[in-house]
């Protein structure tokens, strides 16, 4: 009998125990579920709209920063980090610390980098998307690097938090200019007070809470060998079509120039025409020659098909449309050779290429 309550009151314990577990069990998974998906209700016009937004707080969170403490911490990595170029015109960066090693880049004079290692007479920085190795004879470290980056250039704004709002006045209830997201910076202008710096905002002066900023200082950087040859094959474009300046002619002219295009370039593309026309343009800019269209063409020794006869037996026939709007366009000052003289047909002269010819 005492064996039978024993268990009873034994089951009744376990029942009473997994009863407990139970409800706890379940409470806690509620919890968890309720702040998991407990979101804040906002349409998507309070998150475009800035004024939507209550206070000046951030989207996520709040993290109180001391603006003047902010400014030293950025001067001192930049006195232990950073190195300034001490050149004239632009320093090698190079592959390895070796003066024979292939260069990767240039940092420029009033650029700078980061100092990532530093051994015999050499540093390794990272400047842009350069990284290479600079003599430290033509590098400014410390003190020396800060001072020059201080007087070449400027403070950034940047973010600790997602977001915050830039007012038309330090206040927090004035107007507001718009938000600055996470990923944004802007120019730093003046610190106002303790908690308030102005900023260029879209051209305008804006006032941004320091509670929730970050500052950085900026320096132009430095540039990759890749990025000089497509600068410079972009400058070279930009020249081999740059407008030489319209001359005057009449229509006589314009037929003339058309049928020298249509004997030296008749079967060439448009731009290959355009040169043509656009070396004669040239020679008449040019004091080394005579300044008229019709003296360039017939000018001793110089085209061919002028001295054949070849130009007056096309003038006096059919020239192509495609040859006179080349002759008026070279006339009216465009060019797809820059400002070359001459052109043969292509081989091992260099120059510009276009078709079956080349232009120097």
């Amino acid at each position: 009998m005492i064996q039978r309550k024993q268990l009873y009151f034994l089951c009744a314990a376990v029942v009473l125990f997994l009863t407990c577990f139970f409800l706890v069990s379940m409470r806690s998974q509620a919890a968890e579920k309720k702040e998991e998906y407990e979101f804040p209700v906002s349409g998507v016009a309070e998150v475009l709209d800035p004024s939507a937004l209550s206070n000046d707080a951030p989207v996520e969170e709040e993290k109180e920063l001391n603006i003047n403490q902010k400014f030293e911490n950025e001067k001192a990595r930049m006195e232990k980090e950073l190195a300034m170029a001490n050149v004239q015109n632009a320093l090698n960066i190079r592959a390895e610390a070796d003066e024979k090693s292939e260069k990767v880049g240039y940092l420029y004079k009033d650029c700078g980098g980061t100092i990532l290692e530093r051994k015999d007479g050499w540093t390794r920085i990272k400047s842009g998307n350069v990284i290479g190795w600079a003599k430290d004879e033509y590098l400014l470290f410390g003190e020396e690097a800060k001072a020059m980056a201080e007087d070449v250039g400027n403070w950034i704004v940047t973010l600790d938090v997602s977001a915050v709002r830039v007012r038309k006045e330090p206040s927090m209830d004035a107007e507001i200019y718009g938000l600055l997201a996470y990923d944004d910076s802007v120019e730093f202008i003046d610190e106002v007070n303790n908690s308030w710096i102005s900023v260029d905002y879209n051209d305008e002066v804006g006032y941004v809470n320091t509670d929730f900023i970050n500052v950085k200082f900026h320096i132009d950087e430095g540039e990759t060998m890749e990025v000089i040859k497509v600068r410079e094959q972009e400058e070279a474009e930009r020249k081999r079509k740059a407008n030489r300046g319209a001359v005057s002619a009449d229509a006589d002219e314009v037929r003339l120039l058309g049928a020298l295009i249509y004997c030296e370039a008749g079967n060439q593309p448009y731009e290959g025409k355009l040169g043509v026309g656009a070396v004669v343009m040239n020679r008449v800019r040019s004091g080394a020659y005579p300044n008229t269209i019709h003296a360039v063409i017939y000018a001793s020794g110089q085209f061919t098909p002028a001295m054949t006869g070849k130009v007056a037996r096309a003038y006096e026939g059919n020239v192509p449309e495609s040859c006179l709007q080349a002759a008026q366009a070279a006339i009216n000052g465009e060019t797809t050779i820059g400002d070359a003289t001459h052109f043969r047909r292509a081989g091992k002269r260099e120059g510009y290429v276009i078709g079956d010819h080349v232009f120097w």
